[in-house]
């Protein structure tokens, strides 16, 4: 296997150390720095996220920063969520869409103040768009990237774990709500999130000097809990159906195609620079979707590249992620799909690229 090779454009994050400590065996590059992805096995990952507790190095998901009197428009332009309705305290799951209704990230939006939001970024070059449309309207708005580094806390020991480290008032945070906490006399904003389907925290960290106290705080507090580092888990992903930007849906796609359309109020997000085209969309329906599929026979290998979904040699769409599933069994795996094939039970062909697999197209993930 080909190693990365380190250098300063390929950042480390604040957490890095507590990371290498803990022993982690492999990496990705998201957004120009380090993620984990493995630290025993990925199947060992697996089933202790869904029995103790992990800390998540996803400092990865880099913060764009909005403030200014500006600040909310610019949200507005960004997504077809309507945002109005949106109180400071609150996260967002926001589809954000260029000038067709392309899919350019998909983050959660958190609202700091009237005229300050984090958009936690999934990985791409999103502050040059959002910079783009600030200079190109001429918005009276500040745009960068703080010093603030999120820690995922996952599984579902993790209210008790935060709870020895901040109280029990942080038990209390609602899902995709946040508040804020203190940690050695520094003021951090936790909210109930995260990339998984385990329960669990994201603490946003501001400031690198109090990250790896924090880190150490939260593993000592955890040692009778079964604490460990982990990081994003594939198999727990793709049968809980959470997408990855670039891998099932880029700015080839629609929110409606991604399964998103519940995301999207566009007959009432006013200002969203893909609001007219989404707005066809909307009326006409997308003509594939992203959909769960099972894939029959043994482990499949990993799926590093599209398979096509074919039936009856016709091709009728790709499968975009893949995993085998210690818990149920099977190959779980998300696709993107023709209409004319993605109804519940559907039987089509997955062409592997280590030959063809039967497979099922189903309407709902597995968890």
């Amino acid at each position: 296997m080909a190693l990365i090779s380190p250098s300063r454009r390929l950042r480390r994050t604040p957490f890095s150390d507590g990371v290498e400590a803990a022993g982690v065996k492999a990496y990705t590059v998201y957004n120009r720095m380090l993620l984990p992805t493995v630290f025993r096995s990925v199947e060992e990952d697996y089933a202790h996220l869904k029995s103790a507790v992990q800390l998540w190095d996803v400092a990865v998901e880099r913060q764009v920063e909005l403030r200014g009197p500006d600040a909310a428009r610019l949200m507005q332009m960004l997504t077809p969520r309507d945002l109005r309705g949106m109180l400071p305290g609150r996260c967002f799951y926001l589809p954000i869409v260029d000038e067709t209704g392309g899919m350019l990230n998909d983050p959660v939006g958190l609202k700091l103040t009237e005229d300050r939001w984090w958009i936690s970024i999934a990985d791409s070059d999103l502050m040059l768009w959002v910079k783009g449309l600030a200079n190109g309207y001429r918005l009276d708005v500040l745009i960068d990237e703080p010093d603030v580094s999120p820690l995922a806390v996952q599984g579902p020991k993790s209210d008790d774990l935060l709870a020895r480290v901040f109280g029990d008032a942080v038990r209390d945070i609602r899902f995709f709500r946040f508040g804020m906490f203190e940690f050695q006399g520094r003021y951090l904003n936790i909210a109930r999130s995260g990339y998984s389907k385990q329960g669990g925290f994201e603490i946003y960290v501001e400031g690198s000097d109090i990250a790896m106290p924090l880190w150490n705080a939260l593993m000592e507090a955890g040692r009778d809990l079964d604490v460990h580092a982990g990081c994003p888990n594939g198999i727990e992903r793709v049968e809980g159906g959470l997408l990855s930007y670039g891998n099932d849906m880029t700015d080839d796609n629609t929110p409606h195609e991604c399964g998103l359309g519940r995301f999207c109020d566009t007959q009432t997000a006013i200002g969203c620079i893909g609001r007219d085209a989404l707005l066809r969309v909307a009326k006409e329906g997308p003509v594939q979707q992203i959909r769960a599929i099972e894939i029959d026979g043994p482990k499949v290998p990993g799926c590093d590249r599209a398979w096509p979904i074919t039936a009856k040699g016709k091709r009728v769409g790709q499968v975009t992620s893949a995993a085998w599933s210690p818990d149920h069994d099977t190959n779980v795996a998300i696709g993107m799909v023709r209409m004319t094939h993605w109804d519940e039970g559907t039987n089509v062909t997955v062409e592997t690229h280590e030959g063809p697999r039967e497979a099922t197209v189903h309407e709902n993930f597995w968890t």
